[in-house]
């Protein structure tokens, strides 16, 4: 796990270059503290910071290079099958001077070109400059586990790297909010567009790869889902997603460094925790009242003993919380509200004091329905039962352009397409609300509405359960769940794996069929009688509980509420919010009137995101 940067240009004076590309690669040197190096030519200039896993020694470090110096390596993940592509491009005549997964990656190329990228299994971002050709290659992986960020800049330059803070060294990057960012941000609570909320500067979507040469970019797109039922029996899908899961629990604990994993009273790291048996486990939570809903430490603590595993917790106090969050923000690159990246910052802090690599559960939920919204409440079901899906659609288009009345939104949700009406993951602010609440030259975005149906637009055919995955793969879990897991672990220098997120994994994911996924029995259910083959029966059908936050309550106390009023009535929050909205959200909130915690915490995430970034923030080497 490492991070990079860099840039094309036809700057003449070396030193100069070499200069900003360092300064570039300290803006990220949590990403990779063991060792960093750089590459500067006439033409491109590469830097890499490296956080040693897989072959400690110096001569695996990067910009990596092949045989002549001519095809050169930046590249940050981990790549699960490397050994077979290394003995594979053996026999093919290519030779190694390293045992790392990256080296796969320079020869893979070589032999492949960008049809590398179909023999990967992994997670990865990386660019690869081919010097006879003067041609960039970037790419990233499936899921988008890894970041991936560009920039063209005025004098036709691009600008590459794992993190945009990076990007802020450039004399040529020209520093700007991204206006049109904050609509679907009010929405969605994280950035869901392609350009990010740095004007210019753009995140290469998950399963593409671009190539540039000659001042034009390219994208392309590598990969996508395809979900094909096959009819197998429910007992032959609990059996074969076991093997699965076990298979790439093991290829993910590749390691020549300590590997740990997350562990919460869920099925899911629960899961892969019973599978992999690490020495160590990692948990948190809040004490709110003797509230267990903020605090799942004991179920972790009581299977890490059934398994002999030694369990790490740390209990979370508010003003922790309060105190670091410009830097959570700072590490998350761009405002990103979902409060659960609050305990993964404690959680990873907390991992890294013992271990450099921890497996956790993320991505079971996308793959294998495990979310409310997936499923049909008991009266929405007996509807469908009750009334032919014909029926059922023309009552929700008749109803759709109509004001809100008590029974439209059952209708719209009845009708079984989910084009019907908004609803995604943290759904925050409707786009009404979001329209009234941001000031007026913060309008010009993209709706949230908009977002969605273009995505449901790539799967029109598709099932009801399948659009609302489809519509999360690409939005939700690249866009939240796997940006923070990437930032917070990175921020204390710790790789994070993900093995639901895993090539072979999705490809049995594809083909489970729905019922099998999500009925009226549970959510994830398949996985859950797969788990149920290493975990007692509480673990493995205990309702998801995600990552809660208590900050309704903490929002509720002047010593809180006075620094979030403190944001909202400063003279730059009116560039962007409506003022007297905002502050009335805080005002009911403390008084009681309504609970706006998230309204609340979104707004502020973005304004201490922005003081960050654009009022405090220095160059580095500069006081």
């Amino acid at each position: 796990m490492c991070g990079f940067a860099g840039f094309t240009t036809a700057m003449q004076d070396m030193a100069e270059k070499k200069q900003i590309l360092e300064n570039m690669m300290l803006r990220i040197y949590h990403r990779g503290p063991d060792m960093g190096n750089c590459h500067v030519d006439e033409q491109i200039a590469m830097g890499f910071r490296r956080l040693s896993i897989i072959d400690l020694s110096p001569a695996a470090g990067q910009p990596m290079y092949n045989e002549d110096g001519q095809v050169i390596l930046t590249f940050n993940g981990e790549i699960y099958n490397f050994q077979q592509l290394r003995q594979t491009l053996q026999e093919k005549g290519h030779l190694f001077r390293t045992a790392t997964d990256s080296e796969v990656l320079v020869h893979g190329y070589e032999e492949y070109g960008t049809q590398i990228l179909s023999h990967l299994r992994g997670m990865f971002s990386f660019v690869i400059f081919d010097k006879r050709n003067n041609l960039l290659f970037g790419a990233r992986d499936i899921f988008g586990i890894k970041p991936h960020y560009y920039s063209l800049l005025r004098d036709g330059s691009l600008l590459f790297g794992s993190e945009i803070k990076s990007f802020l060294e450039h004399p040529g990057f020209e520093k700007e909010v991204n206006r049109d960012a904050l609509r679907a941000y009010m929405t969605f609570q994280y950035s869901s567009g392609e350009e990010t909320f740095f004007k210019g500067v753009y995140k290469l979507p998950q399963g593409c790869y671009y190539t540039w040469q000659d001042g034009k970019m390219e994208i392309h797109r590598y990969w996508d889902t395809e979900y094909t039922a096959e009819n197998l029996s429910l007992s032959e899908w609990t059996d074969r997603l076991d093997r699965t899961v076990h298979e790439s629990v093991a290829a993910h604990q590749i390691s020549d460094v300590p590997v740990g994993s997350f562990l919460s009273g869920g099925v899911d790291s629960s899961y892969i925790t019973a599978v992999l048996h690490p020495d160590k486990t990692f948990s948190v939570g809040f004490e709110q009242n003797g509230d267990k809903r903020f605090n799942e430490t004991s179920y972790a603590k009581q299977l890490s003993d059934r398994l002999r595993i030694e369990n790490y917790t740390k209990i979370i106090t508010p003003e922790e919380c309060f105190d670091a969050f410009p830097d959570i923000q700072y590490h998350m690159d761009e405002p990103q509200s979902n409060p659960s990246c609050v305990p993964l910052w404690f959680l990873t802090k907390l991992a890294r004091e013992h271990v450099t690599v921890v497996l956790s559960g993320e991505g079971a939920d996308e793959l294998f329905a495990g979310y409310d919204w997936y499923n049909d409440t008991p009266e929405v079901r007996r509807f469908k039962q009750a009334v032919p899906a014909c029926v059922r659609r023309a009552l929700a288009t008749a109803v759709k352009p109509m004001p809100p009345f008590k029974g439209r939104s059952f209708l719209l949700r009845s009708s079984g397409r989910p084009e019907d009406y908004v609803n995604v993951q943290g759904l925050v602010f409707s786009d009404k609300e979001a329209v009234e609440y941001l000031s007026e030259d913060c309008l010009g975005g993209v709706s949230a509405a908009q977002t969605v149906n273009d995505c449901y637009r790539q799967v029109a055919d598709k099932d009801e359960l399948t659009k609302k995955q489809y519509l999360d793969m690409h939005l939700w879990l690249p866009g939240d769940i796997l940006l923070k897991a990437d930032k917070m672990s990175m921020a204390h220098s710790l790789e994070l794996r993900v093995p639901f997120l895993d090539k072979v994994v999705m490809e049995t994911a594809e083909k489970i069929p729905t019922a099998y996924k999500i009925n009226e029995i549970d959510t994830k259910y398949v996985l859950r009688l797969a788990a149920n083959k290493n975990l007692p029966d509480e673990w493995a059908t205990r309702k998801k509980q995600g990552f809660p936050v208590p900050i309704r309550f903490w929002l509720k106390e002047e010593r809180f509420s006075s620094r979030v009023r403190e944001y909202f009535a400063s003279d730059w929050a009116a560039s962007f919010f409506r003022q007297d909205k905002i502050l009335q959200l805080l005002d009911d909130h403390v008084a009681g009137r309504k609970n706006n915690a998230r309204k609340i915490w979104t707004v502020f995430t973005f304004l201490v995101w922005y003081k960050r970034f654009f009022l405090d923030d220095k160059p580095i080497g500069r006081a």
